[in-house]
C-alpha cells in the first residue's frame, strides 16, 4: 500500500514538474519569437506610434497609403523608460484619430540621436507618403557642449531633404532650451536657434517641446530629464497645440486638389 502511494506521489510530482516547464517556456516565448516586446526605436526601422513595425505582412502585400506624420528625434520622441504606446507621438496619434484626421504618426526617435545622427537617418524614411515632419533634434548636441553652427547647419541639412524627396510635405519644429549652467551666451543661442530655423524655412514652431514639465520632478522620470507617463501627455498637447492646424491645413489643401 505504501508503495502503491508513494509511486502515485512520484507521478504527480513529475507531471506538476513538466507543466511548469512547459508554462515557463511559454512565459518566457521560447519558440515564439513574436512574443518579446518590440522595445525602443532601434534607429534602423521606423515604428508605428503604437511601437510596432510600420511595415509588417500587410504592408508588404498591400503598402499603407495612409500620409504619415513623421516625428524624427532622440529619446524623447522614442519615450525611453516609457511604453511605445506612452511616448508623446502615440498620444498624438490619439488625437488625431480623435480629431477624424487621416494621418499616421510614426515614431523615427532614436535615443542619444544627434543632430548630425538625424542627417544620416531621414532619408531611409522618406520613402513614405510623409505629410508633415515634426523635428525634435538638438538636445543631445546641447548636452555634449557641440558647435551650435554644425548643430544649424544639420538641421537646415535635414529640412533641405524632407524639402528634396517630399516638396509638399509641411516641417514643425520643436524648440529646446539648454539650462543655464552652460552660460548665458550658450543658453541664449540655443533657445534662438529653433524660432530661426522656423522661420527661414517657413515651418511651424513648437516653443518649447517640454513647457510644463522641465524641471517638475512629479512630471519626470528618476533622471529628471525624460517626462514619466503624465508628463508625456502634456507634451503631447504641447506639440498637439501647433500640429493640429498644421494637419487640418493639409486636409484642406488635399480636398480642393
Amino acid at each position: 500500500m505504501r508503495r502503491k502511494i508513494r509511486r502515485r506521489a512520484l507521478i504527480l510530482t513529475t507531471t506538476i514538474v513538466v507543466a511548469l516547464a512547459g508554462a515557463l517556456a511559454w512565459a518566457c516565448g521560447s519558440g515564439d519569437s513574436g512574443s518579446a516586446n518590440p522595445g525602443l526605436e532601434s534607429g534602423r526601422k521606423a515604428t508605428d506610434a503604437a511601437g510596432g513595425p510600420s511595415a509588417g505582412p500587410r504592408a508588404r502585400t498591400a503598402p499603407d497609403t495612409t500620409p504619415v506624420i513623421l516625428f524624427l528625434g532622440n529619446s524623447l520622441t522614442a519615450g525611453l523608460g516609457l511604453l511605445p504606446e506612452q511616448a508623446y507621438p502615440a498620444l498624438v496619434q490619439a488625437k488625431i484619430d480623435s480629431a477624424g484626421l487621416d494621418f499616421r504618426a510614426v515614431n523615427a526617435g532614436v535615443s542619444g540621436a544627434t543632430s548630425a545622427d538625424g542627417v544620416r537617418l531621414v532619408g531611409g524614411y522618406l520613402d513614405r507618403a510623409v505629410a508633415a515632419v515634426v523635428l525634435e533634434l538638438g538636445a543631445n548636441d546641447m548636452l555634449r557642449g557641440q558647435d551650435l553652427g554644425a548643430t544649424r547647419a544639420n538641421l537646415q541639412a535635414i529640412v533641405d531633404s524632407v524639402r528634396a524627396r517630399r516638396p509638399a510635405a509641411r516641417i514643425v519644429i520643436a524648440g529646446m532650451r539648454a539650462p543655464p549652467n552652460l552660460g548665458p551666451d550658450y543658453t541664449r543661442s540655443f533657445r534662438e536657434l529653433f524660432p530661426a530655423l522656423a522661420r527661414r524655412n517657413d515651418a511651424a514652431l513648437i516653443p518649447f517641446l517640454l513647457e510644463g514639465v522641465a524641471a517638475d520632478s512629479a512630471l519626470n522620470q528618476a533622471d529628471g530629464m525624460h517626462p514619466n507617463a503624465a508628463g508625456e501627455t502634456i507634451v503631447a498637447e504641447n506639440v498637439w497645440k501647433v500640429l493640429e492646424p498644421v494637419l487640418r491645413g493639409i486636409e484642406e489643401a488635399r480636398k480642393a486638389s
